[in-house]
């Protein structure tokens, strides 16, 4: 009697376990996976994409990663006499979860980056300068500003509070089908806002002097964006957190998280440009007539194609960035004209000629970095002394005097520009960037969703560029072209995460 019990205790339980995942989208009734998914572009946010897209759909769908220049994209390096240095981006947040899970995933290493004493240049005289000790920068910033650097503390870090929800949501493998919609999930209309104002405008309102916007604000928006600040709030609060402490970088460089990505996710990378992209009818071996996506490239001299199933496109649509056309689409897809700011990085290796900034020995200067405000009329943006990737620590001093500096100007240096501010060099090297758009708010961010099974990720640089940023979008189109395949539309836009997941044990 004992046993049939138990039988039929065990036969209900089976029998509400199966009718439970008959009522749960994602699970029993998921689709096949598909055949194939093509990624355009190998940066961070191609990558991280091709990385979830094997963990989502398993082992047996394969992923062609197209990239027409090196893995990376703009997490790149440079040479200087046998030497790697960041050309790219360099810092990343210690709230950047994301490359914290990837290179903590990889078995990467992280190193700590210190930037060392930075200086604040308006065209005549050091405005600011750190000191070696805390408790006299404190003094000194106090004097100069009063408790503003304290308040613009407070509101950088809640706003990154809010922002951090985001990861909650993606790791419950909530998405969202517009950047819109995904920044609203993490802070509501008042996120929403900050794409519409710009930070000018925002900081002033809330009563910052003029002085600590000219003299703080503006030159962190100078050396992370190459703009000042009238780009949106959300972009100038995202730059601002880079000032934070805790910075760090992976050793060897940054771009290995996107090889190690790209490895891991067992993807074929395809070393060629994409020129278009078309939707096409395929009668597969088994079944009817279904939709496709022809991709059309040039590896080469010579031109291929392939059909997908999913393509996630992964790079700028900037005629100058991918130049990728859009052909028979019904609607058409649009033309994205979004101006993306020309930025020339200099690495020279040299003796600075400190008598520009100060009137001090140069063995008495002190500063590793100096930024500079709007009024400045020099012709770069900041300028720095930067650690190789293998050691990202604070410089050693130098023997001879001589560091690897990085500049950043909106123009290409001239040899006289270059000796105006060495003394002497003995090597410069440089790399042109389409670096991030140009941001004058009210942003309006592209689709997400190009197309039915077509999807694009670096519309979220509208908003905000950013390595994270990039991975973000990269998660979201991964989680978002997973849903829609298997039509579990409860994943996708929903309203009141933050109370629902909250509440959940």
């Amino acid at each position: 009697m004992r046993h049939s019990v138990a039988k039929l205790v065990s036969w209900l339980l089976g029998l509400w376990l199966l009718l439970c995942s008959w009522g749960r989208p994602g699970s029993a009734d998921l689709r096949a996976p598909p055949n194939k998914i093509a990624i355009i572009g190998a940066g961070i946010g191609g990558t991280s994409a091709a990385y979830i897209l094997r963990q989502k759909f398993g082992k047996d769908v394969k992923i062609d990663v197209f990239e027409r220049e090196e893995v990376g994209g703009r997490l790149a390096t440079m040479m200087v006499q046998g030497q790697e240095y960041e050309a790219g981006g360099s810092i990343i947040h210690p709230l950047n979860l994301h490359m914290k899970r990837f290179v903590k995933d990889l078995g990467l290493s992280a190193l700590q980056v210190s930037g060392g004493l930075v200086g604040v240049y308006d065209g005549e005289t050091l405005v600011f300068e750190e000191s070696n000790w805390f408790i006299i920068n404190m003094i000194k910033l106090i004097w100069h500003y009063g408790f503003q650097p304290l308040r613009m503390h407070m509101w950088v870090e809640d706003l990154l509070g809010k922002f951090m929800r985001i990861y909650r949501y993606q790791s419950h493998d909530y998405a969202f089908s517009s950047v819109e919609k995904l920044l609203h999930a993490v802070g509501g209309d008042d996120f929403l806002g900050l794409l519409n104002r710009t930070l000018l405008e925002t900081l002033q309102k809330a009563g910052f002097s003029a002085k600590f916007l000219n003299e703080v604000v503006a030159p962190v928006m100078r050396v992370n964006y190459g703009q000042s600040m009238g780009i949106n709030t959300f972009v100038g609060a995202v730059s601002l957190s880079a000032s934070d402490s805790g910075l760090w970088a992976v050793e060897g460089g940054n771009k290995l998280v996107c090889s190690g990505l790209l490895q891991a996710s067992k993807s074929n990378l395809i070393p060629g440009s994409v020129m278009y992209i078309e939707e096409k009818t395929r009668t597969k071996q088994k079944g009817n007539p279904t939709k496709m996506y022809e991709v059309v490239y040039q590896t080469g001299s010579e031109t291929h194609s392939d059909f997908y199933d999913i393509v996630l496109v992964a790079t700028p649509l900037n005629r100058k960035m991918s130049n990728i056309t859009f052909l028979n689409f019904d609607p058409p897809i649009q033309e994205f004209h979004q101006y993306y700011e020309h930025i020339v990085a200099t690495l020279v290796k040299g003796e600075l000629n400190s008598s520009i900034f100060s009137s001090r020995a140069l063995d008495n200067f002190g500063l590793s970095t100096i930024l500079t405000t709007d009024n400045s009329d020099l012709f770069i943006n900041s300028l720095g002394i930067m650690s190789s990737i293998r050691k990202m620590e604070s410089p050693q001093p130098s023997t001879d005097g001589t560091y690897v500096w990085k500049m950043f100007s909106p123009e290409t240096l001239t040899k006289a520009q270059i000796l105006k501010l060495f003394l002497s060099y003995d090597y410069a090297v440089k790399k042109l960037w389409l670096a991030y758009p140009h941001y004058e708010p009210p942003q309006k961010c592209p689709s997400i969703i190009l197309h039915d099974r077509l999807y694009y990720t670096s519309g979220i640089e509208c908003a905000a560029s950013a390595m994270e940023m990039s991975a973000i979008a990269g998660y979201n189109a991964a989680l978002l072209a997973y849903h829609r395949w298997n039509e579990n539309t409860d994943m996708i836009d929903q309203d009141g995460l933050y109370e629902k997941l909250k509440t959940e044990l």
